[in-house]
């Protein structure tokens, strides 16, 4: 782990930590009031109970992904049978977020938190996740803003464009979405090893705001999450554990957290319904990553070349596999009394070209309405221009229904098999798409080492998914010399033409965004680091894993003086 270099300082503040809990983020009198004694104590009791868990699924997980490599394909668990076809349902759904048509998510930063709760959404998913570069400021930053919102007092001047923002009377419920089980947080040691990450997300949300939360947005439920980057029912159960417990340990009634599943690995697929039975009490609902659950198929099935993606630009919801998926988790969410929420829209409008703006509102619109007549209860934006015609979509399907639980069951959808979840893509691979992913790739990832994890490109606001899904398509046509069948060149990848690739869209990228800016930026070091993870013998799991050393800076405390 690369560390700042420290020097010695008798008089430096530090954090009020309790016994075993050690801060080695820079110290903020602002952060402190989030980090107290009694904060960090929670958390550090979350971790002591749960730690040995999150490791027992995480060796799950690796084993899982054993038996893929060496041949094994997901599906449906014999034996747990029994929940899939028992007739129970889950906690009924909280009236505050009885109606969620229209969701929009974003990264934790007060200008966006601001806007978002302005936006006409019914909900705001506020993001520690794919959204957000997980630096120690903007974490702490993003806690800070959080509590300010959840209070009701934030405000944001932005001086460049001498405006000044602040909460409207009427604003989105908020929902927050903490890191995944397996991303850890290195600025903050517990008994010596890094905390977990979403422990620590959820922990300090919880541990400031449950109370004014419960008063205001949640009408005496609440807080609300969102839950990713699942790949069993193992993992929902340990959530539900740490929901149990903050509420013990908050004096509150069981069931008061609610939280929304994010569907977005292959495995998850196959474990609807024991998710959902293990967040029965908690439980509002499942969501279609999708992005995400295109960069799963691929890693799921890294080491089976008969299984190979098409341009990403092509697997869309009218792939079969996608389709199927969709229509099973709509299907699996009413039957158990919860709400089925669709996928991203991550359109950004485009302001000086008005026939290209509304060719990709027009994609929008099409999305949302296919989504909301195959029965979704809400859908994604990542960005407020989105919002009415989201609304419009939904409003014009569903009236004043405030959602599709009861009247859409989904019947049909009861016929899915393995196979239909299984089904191989279909579609042509071209020079272009390894471009685009190359280039995509790599200007994420550039942006997410100098601290933005949510990205304008292209039209669109990508987040780490993208940068995975590019990634992992990269490693897959690179490693099985995949023939390039789409723009008759007919010349199969290797390293070689990835390496002249990687060239070629550095040059382009330096003349798109000004030689200025590339030489500011650390566009050399995202392209290193990016082909890296595309030439390595094996796969990576998870980018923002691999490379979140480089975002640490710890600040070592009680150093002797040499």
């Amino acid at each position: 782990m690369e560390l700042e270099t420290s020097v010695y300082r008798p008089n430096v503040a530090v954090y009020d930590s309790p016994d075993g809990v050690e801060v080695r983020g820079r110290y903020d009198q602002t952060f402190a009031k989030i980090l107290t004694r009694e904060a960090l104590g929670f958390v550090a009791e979350l971790q002591r109970e749960f730690r040995g868990h999150v490791r027992y699924a995480m060796e799950c997980r690796r084993e899982a992904r054993r038996r893929y490599n060496s041949g094994g394909v997901p599906g449906f668990d014999p034996s747990t049978k029994f929940i899939r076809d028992s007739d129970w349902v889950c906690a009924s759904v909280p009236p505050a977020v009885v109606d969620r048509r229209v969701e929009i998510t974003g990264p934790v930063e007060r200008k966006m938190i601001i806007n978002a709760l302005n936006s006409g959404a019914k909900v705001f998913m506020a993001d520690f996740e794919d959204a957000l570069s997980p630096s120690w400021e903007n974490l702490m930053k993003g806690q800070v803003n959080l509590k300010d919102a959840v209070d009701g007092s934030i405000t944001f001047d932005d001086k460049s464009r001498n405006k000044a923002y602040k909460l409207n009377d009427q604003i989105a419920k908020l929902f927050v979405r903490p890191r995944g089980w397996h991303l850890p947080e290195a600025h903050i040691l517990i008994d010596g090893e890094p905390a977990i990450g979403c422990l620590v997300d959820f922990g300090l949300y919880f541990f400031h705001n449950y109370a004014k939360f419960r008063q205001t947005q949640g009408s005496g439920f609440g807080p609300f999450f969102y839950l990713p980057k699942m790949e069993h029912s193992r993992e929902a159960k340990i959530w539900n554990s740490v929901f149990e417990r903050a509420e013990k340990l908050a004096g509150i009634e069981r069931g008061s957290i609610r939280a929304t599943v994010l569907i977005e690995t292959l495995p998850a697929v196959f474990q609807m319904n024991e998710i959902l039975y293990e967040l029965r009490d908690h439980s509002v609902g499942l969501n279609c990553g999708r992005w995400d659950y295109i960069f799963s198929y691929v890693k799921t099935f890294q080491a089976h070349p008969d299984r190979l993606l098409p341009d990403r630009v092509l697997v869309g919801m009218g792939q079969h596999f996608m389709r199927s998926y969709s229509d099973l988790l709509i299907r699996t969410c009413h039957k158990r009394g919860v709400h089925a929420m669709g996928g991203m829209a991550a359109q950004i409008p485009i302001r000086d070209d008005p026939k290209a703006n509304e060719m990709a509102l027009e994609l929008v619109r099409k999305d949302k309405l296919r989504e909301v007549r195959a029965g979704h209860d809400g859908t994604w934006a990542a960005h407020p221009g989105l919002i009415p015609i989201c609304v419009d979509a939904f409003t014009g399907h569903m009236g004043k229904t405030p959602n599709q639980i009861k009247s859409m069951k989904r019947e049909d959808a009861s016929a899915i098999t393995e196979e239909d979840l299984l089904q191989i893509p279909r579609g042509v691979r071209t020079l272009e798409g390894l471009r685009l992913n190359t280039r995509v790739g790599i200007q994420y990832l550039a942006a997410w080492l100098t601290g933005s994890g949510s990205v304008p490109l292209y039209n669109l606001m990508e987040d780490a998914a993208t940068a995975e899904i590019s990634r992992v398509q990269n490693w897959q046509w690179i490693r099985y010399g995949v023939e390039l069948d789409g723009d008759g060149l007919g010349v199969r990848v290797n390293k070689e033409l990835f390496g002249r690739v990687v060239e070629e869209e550095m040059e382009r990228i330096e003349k798109e965004v000004g030689k200025d800016k590339f030489k500011k930026g650390m566009y050399k070091e995202a392209s290193k680091m990016f082909t890296k993870q595309c030439t390595v013998a094996e796969l990576d799991d998870f980018l923002t894993l691999a490379v979140y050393n480089h975002i640490v800076a710890q600040y070592p405390i009680n150093v002797s003086r040499l």
